[in-house]
């Protein structure tokens, strides 16, 4: 008698598990033939400007026949390529990709089947990495509807349709292996994990539920040793995606929610002081001066735990919250302020249109920096760059814009090169240059630089200096 109720048991459990349980697709072949007219293939250049010596001989670093023969160098250019993916949403050619895959492109061309089409740029946002493009061309073409990315559950079968290494059409296939992830790649980071092979190439496009809904853009990979996939892929989430897709459309640029803090995390430490039951919320570093907080009267100490409804867990959520909020809204903020509740009311401002905004993108315009020890020019290494070239997500260094006929690394580094270390230590724009004269003030006559190559090869490079 216990025998037949363990089968009987057994039989009604197996068959609940298999009545909830999502089936296994038998494959992904039907899906993949619907979807593959709707991804593109992306291909740019880009000019690139470095300059040449004329003669057959260099002057070593710091000499003064350097200067004197500088009218000498006979500037050159080339054409400097990258590919991405990306995917169509409206039957007028209007595709949307990373931005990574488009910025600073002088021409776009996208692929569709076997046709090649010129596109042009309606808008990009380089904070969430969004771009959206519009083909050259009175053809219709078969656009993929976004789907609602909220309900994407972990463990979800996902498809990825794509460009990697310029292998266009490749479709893999997984699951979605964690939601709302932050890898600190950008201020709104709230990514969809997923293990479908995602490699260099597939920047911008489509991540797809079963129902052939876009419910992600690929976006970043992270690769050990530059290595490709080992199966952890991230995707912009399609309900975050699609609010600055429209914006772009609509406006060729975004307008975010803007109130005017710097936040930090609330630690263990502070939410005991504060009597908080947990940690929890966004704390006030400081308040811009004019700004919606300021004048609202919030003040630094106050830690935000209510931004019009939603409530902040932590320190990332708040600018992401704020981010998605219509300009001009009144919004409600419930803060904790001296051990007591309270609220305040303000009238959310415009992000781009903020001196904290206008003052990060003339800072941006200023990174270039020479580094006369070496005659090249240089810039930090971007979170961007990280994005776009799939590196360690805590990379550091600096990219290469040009490098002068009398550079020491003329023929041994190409623009577009990273140094990410000097005697194997660490570097950044402001210390290389005072790190490689320190060197070459003692004498010593090699420098043992860390290199990045373009196909994103780490290697150790030997320069002689004297």
């Amino acid at each position: 008698m216990n025998i037949i109720k363990k089968i009987v048991f057994i039989f009604v459990f197996f068959s609940f598990s298999t009545l909830n349980a999502k089936p296994v697709p038998n494959s992904f072949a039907d899906l993949a033939d619907k979807l593959m007219p709707s991804v593109v293939n992306i291909s740019t250049t880009q000019t690139v400007k470095t300059t040449t010596n004329q003669f057959p001989f260099q002057f070593p670093p710091g000499s003064p026949f350097g200067e004197m023969f500088k009218e000498f160098e006979r500037p050159t250019e080339r054409k400097a390529s990258s590919l991405g993916s990306g995917f169509i949403i409206k039957d007028d050619g209007t595709i949307v990709t990373n931005n990574h895959v488009i910025a600073g492109a002088e021409d776009i061309i996208v692929r569709v089947d076997d046709k090649e089409y010129k596109a042009k740029v309606i808008g990009a946002d380089p904070y969430m990495d969004i771009a959206v493009l519009k083909v050259k061309s009175s053809d219709k073409f078969t656009p993929v509807n976004f789907g609602d990315s909220d309900k994407a559950r972990v463990g979800d079968w996902a498809m990825a349709i794509g460009n990697p290494f310029g292998l266009g059409g490749t479709v893999t296939a997984g699951i979605i292996s964690a939601r709302n992830r932050d890898i600190n790649l950008t201020r709104y980071d709230d990514f969809i994990q997923t293990d479908a092979s995602i490699n260099q190439g597939n920047s911008g496009g489509p991540l797809f539920n079963l129902k052939g809904d876009v419910i992600g853009i690929n976006t970043a990979i992270i690769a050990p040793g530059q290595s490709g996939s080992i199966g952890i892929g991230f995707a912009i989430p399609a309900n975050a995606a699609s609010n600055v897709i429209d914006q772009l459309i609509k406006f060729g640029e975004t307008k975010r929610g803007w109130l005017g803090v710097r936040i930090q995390e609330v630690t263990k430490e502070i939410a005991e002081v504060e009597k908080l039951k947990k940690p929890r919320g966004a704390l006030v570093a400081s308040v811009g001066e004019r700004s919606p907080a300021d004048k609202a009267g919030i003040k630094a100490g106050d830690i935000i735990l209510e931004f019009d409804g939603k409530e902040i867990d932590t320190m990332r959520t708040l600018p992401k919250v704020v981010a998605n909020t219509k300009v001009g809204k009144s919004v409600e903020l419930k803060i904790w302020r001296n051990k007591n509740l309270i609220s305040k009311r303000l009238i959310l401002g415009r992000l781009e249109s903020s001196e904290e905004f206008k003052e990060k993108k003339t800072k941006k315009r200023s990174e270039e920096k020479e580094i006369e020890s070496l005659k090249i020019t240089v810039r930090d290494l971007t979170q961007e760059d990280v994005s776009s070239r799939n590196l360690r997500r805590n990379s550091k260094g600096v990219v290469i814009l040009e490098i002068r006929s009398k550079s020491p690394l003329l023929n041994l580094l190409d623009v577009n090169d990273i140094i990410i270390e000097v005697q194997k230590k660490p570097i950044d724009a402001i210390n290389l240059d005072q790190t490689v004269s320190r060197i070459i003030k003692r004498g010593e006559k090699t420098l043992l630089l860390t290199v990045i190559n373009k196909n994103n090869q780490r290697r150790y490079l030997g320069v002689k200096i004297n």
